[in-house]
């Protein structure tokens, strides 16, 4: 097989890796209830170690669809420019055929089951569903308020619903760097894919 038909046939399998990996090495939900934690002064969230545990893989599963919603947005969605053409967003065959690809590659690597794979395929469809109405409000957020965001909201209620004001500013925070990861992760499936 050439080597520019293997890139782009490998392409989606090769950022489900990169997303997974990131999120661990990276410790994105670890850091983010330890600091909501301290600097909330809510320490009961983590003294049951099943609890925690539990809590932890919940909010490892909320970052990894706001990573892969948002990677997958940049990657198919936004216009790039193709040699000296002007900027167009990938076309919508080839991007339906990457997500597919990215999903499947997700499920393999993640070990889910098939109902495991299709709640998370059901949830990534609901975030962008969410997302697009969020866009077409076209409010701009204040530096002190919590970000219109189904990632923000599920996390704060599964993190602390008793303070969840707090908990959404803290998710809210957490989102901006996971939105960083996204941008930089897809920075990277771009430029491999066009070498």
């Amino acid at each position: 097989m050439p080597r520019e038909k293997q890139n782009a046939t490998d392409a989606p399998a090769e950022l489900a890796q990169r997303v997974s990996e990131v999120l661990l090495r990276e410790r994105v939900v670890p850091r983010f209830v330890d600091s909501y934690v301290v600097e909330n002064g809510r320490h009961a969230l983590q003294v049951h170690a099943s609890l925690y545990r539990d809590l932890l893989a919940l909010l490892q599963r909320e970052a990894l669809l706001a990573l892969t919603v948002r990677t997958l947005a940049i990657v198919c969605d936004e216009p790039r420019a193709r040699g000296k053409s002007k900027p167009l967003p990938m076309v919508r065959r080839d991007a339906t055929a990457f997500r597919r690809k990215y999903l499947a590659a997700l499920t393999r690597q993640q070990g889910w089951t098939v109902g495991d794979a299709l709640d998370f395929q059901r949830d990534v469809q609901i975030y962008q569903e969410l997302l697009a109405r969020a866009a077409a409000k076209q409010r701009t957020r204040k530096p002190y308020e919590a970000a219109d965001h189904p990632f923000v909201d599920r996390c704060a209620f599964l993190l602390d619903s008793s303070f969840i004001e707090n908990a959404r500013l803290a998710a809210s925070r957490t989102l901006t760097g996971i939105e960083q990861l996204a941008a930089s992760l897809a920075q990277q499936a771009l430029g491999d894919r066009v070498q």
